[in-house]
């Protein structure tokens, strides 16, 4: 269940200047160009004036099934004032002279001031225009800017990148257009420049060009390894001291570069192999989030999107590692009996004390099979890992979407049938006692949280050792979140069958589970769900709830109290 997301909105500038800066700046710049140094205008000065754009205040998730991985939306590039014609000293009144093929014209001129005003002219148009950069393709814009990004004069370098940042937003075939022009190439060529504005123009134009579905593959062969020695390594503190120092433009690099490997962890199996692969890249993330747990910087929007890398990058993770990590991971998974039981969703057939005592000698080799000092990828399955991901739970109180991705990359590393999801699951449950926060997180939980959530408590509950103890504390919360009428808001259905596997999970094992669930008034809502059988989804729960209700019979002890509830054998055996 592969889910990926469209665009979302754009941020915009935050304020124009006061018209008295306007005033100055235009005769400054008057003077400037008179004596014919254009490019000599200071970078603080042309950042105030441009108004660049910030990003919007979140970078929406969009709803993910089970496993499946954030996308994220492109963020928007600079918007130019019309007062931009000041540059000049004789377009007072903005861009009211120039049209579209007249500023195209401009970009090829020998006189870098014209290529300014020609690439300007652009950025503005294209701003929010479909049909303006529909035409700037057309009278072929995309080739002329293309070859301006490695300008030897800077201030064309940042408005040719400036431009094809606005041209290329939410318009696929101007991202195309730009990736067969070389412009791949160009743009990491550009990002060798020691110039923060351009760098942040060129991170940009990855992260918008990184929302194509068709172009993901072909950007991660192209840009994963320079991107990481260039932007990932120095930025997150994993380079030199240790330490993160980041200054506020580079802070907006970090977030676009890590905004663009966010969408591009959600492609195909391939590129996921070539980030896990990339050396540095993981060891970067990982160094992010815990440098900014370490200072209390938790909620950084930055710290999200390292977070959902890492949960993209452990999908499948068991199926696409490397096989020599898989073999030294599995390697003592198998004795006599043969596998250990997985998920139990038919009869009543807990498991033996065999497989018990199988888990816990396993688990006592668990931690000479893996690094102490993990490396790239070894990190996405380290025991060190679940640390990272609770620590998340527990400290991010206001960014839901980081808290959705570290409990969904939990999921992801406690899935299957695979004996080191046991491990992780019961070190998760034992030592770093995850349950706490992972059921505060479900009481005030939205529908997509709840997937993830559920999903993981889910897979804990099929690894627990423990289940009696497990039981008292997750029945009553799980019991809450099901409808047991119909005007109760009830959450998705898939949420509805993670939660009723939960109990099942712990019904099989464990008496106190089914009485905690008749104390709690599970019954009446599981029969509710049972008898509601009008879709395919509700189908899907009504036949989980029919299971769980079989086993439940199985304890005679409690027979007394289904019927004091008005329930007899029939209502729990039939189908």
């Amino acid at each position: 269940d592969w889910l990926d997301g469209a665009e979302g909105p754009p941020s915009r500038t935050i304020r124009a200047p006061a018209m008295r800066t306007l005033q100055r700046f235009q005769s400054n710049n008057r003077s400037r160009l008179s004596a014919g140094s254009f490019g000599t205008v200071p970078a603080g000065a042309t950042g105030a004036f441009l108004g660049l754009g910030e990003h919007s205040s979140r970078a929406p998730s969009v709803r993910s099934l089970a496993e499946s991985g954030h996308h994220l939306v492109e963020p928007r590039a600079m918007e130019m004032y019309n007062g931009h014609g000041a540059l000049l000293g004789h377009h007072a009144g903005g861009f009211d002279d120039i049209d579209l093929p007249s500023a195209v014209k401009y970009l090829i001129a020998s006189d870098p001031n014209l290529q300014v005003l020609g690439a300007a002219y652009l950025q503005h148009k294209c701003y929010s225009d479909s049909s303006a950069k529909k035409q700037a393709r057309s009278l072929q814009a995309m080739p002329k800017l293309v070859k301006l990004f490695n300008s030897p004069n800077q201030e064309v370098q940042r408005h040719a990148t400036g431009a094809m940042r606005n041209l290329i937003y939410d318009n696929a075939e101007n991202k195309l257009a730009l990736v067969e022009e070389n412009g791949i190439y160009e743009l990491m060529r550009t990002l060798r420049e020691p110039d923060d504005e351009l760098r942040k123009n060129v991170t940009g134009i990855l992260w918008n060009l990184s929302s194509s579905d068709n172009l993901k593959d072909r950007l991660a062969r192209d840009t994963l390894e320079q991107l990481t020695d260039l932007v990932l390594v120095p930025l997150s503190g994993l380079g030199g001291s240790g330490v993160i120092q980041q200054n506020p433009s580079e802070a907006e690099i970090f977030y676009n570069s890590t905004g663009f490997l966010r969408n591009l962890s959600s492609a195909s199996q391939q590129t996921r192999q070539k980030m896990r692969e990339c050396h540095g890249l993981v060891d970067s993330m990982i160094h992010y989030v815990n440098s900014s747990l370490e200072v209390g910087k938790s909620e950084d929007k930055s710290v999200e999107n390292a977070v959902c890398v890492l949960r993209n990058l452990s999908y499948r993770l068991y199926d696409e590692m490397p096989p020599s990590s898989l073999q030294r991971l599995e390697g003592h998974r198998r004795n006599a009996s043969g596998t250990v039981t997985g998920e139990l969703v038919g009869c009543f057939s807990p498991q033996s004390r065999k497989a018990r005592e199988h888990y816990l000698n396993a688990d006592i080799v668990t931690f000479t099979e893996v690094s102490k000092d993990p490396k790239g990828m070894e990190w996405l399955w380290n025991p060190q890992i679940v640390g990272i991901y609770n620590r998340l739970l527990q400290r991010c109180e206001l960014n839901k979407h980081t808290t959705e991705a570290a409990s969904g990359a939990l999921q992801n590393i406690t899935a299957g049938d695979r004996r080191w999801a046991g491990v992780l699951s019961r070190l998760a449950l034992e030592q770093e006692r995850i349950l706490n926060p992972v059921l505060d997180r479900v009481r005030t939980a939205d529908h997509h949280q709840l997937r993830s959530l559920t999903g993981l408590i889910r897979n804990l509950s099929r690894h627990a050792r423990n289940k009696d103890e497990m039981s008292t504390k997750v029945v009553s919360h799980l019991i809450e979140k099901l409808p047991g009428s119909v005007g109760d808001k009830a959450p998705p259905a898939d949420v509805i069958v993670n939660i009723i596997a939960v109990l099942n999970n712990l019904v099989v094992e464990s008496p106190m589970a089914a009485r905690d669930i008749v104390y709690f008034d599970g019954l009446r809502k599981l029969f509710f769900i049972k008898k509601r059988r009008d879709s395919s989804d509700n189908e899907k729960s009504s036949r989980a709830a029919a299971s769980l209700l079989g086993n439940m019979w199985q304890y005679t002890k409690l027979h007394r109290d289904f019927k004091m509830k008005g329930y007899r054998k029939e209502d729990f055996l039939s189908l």
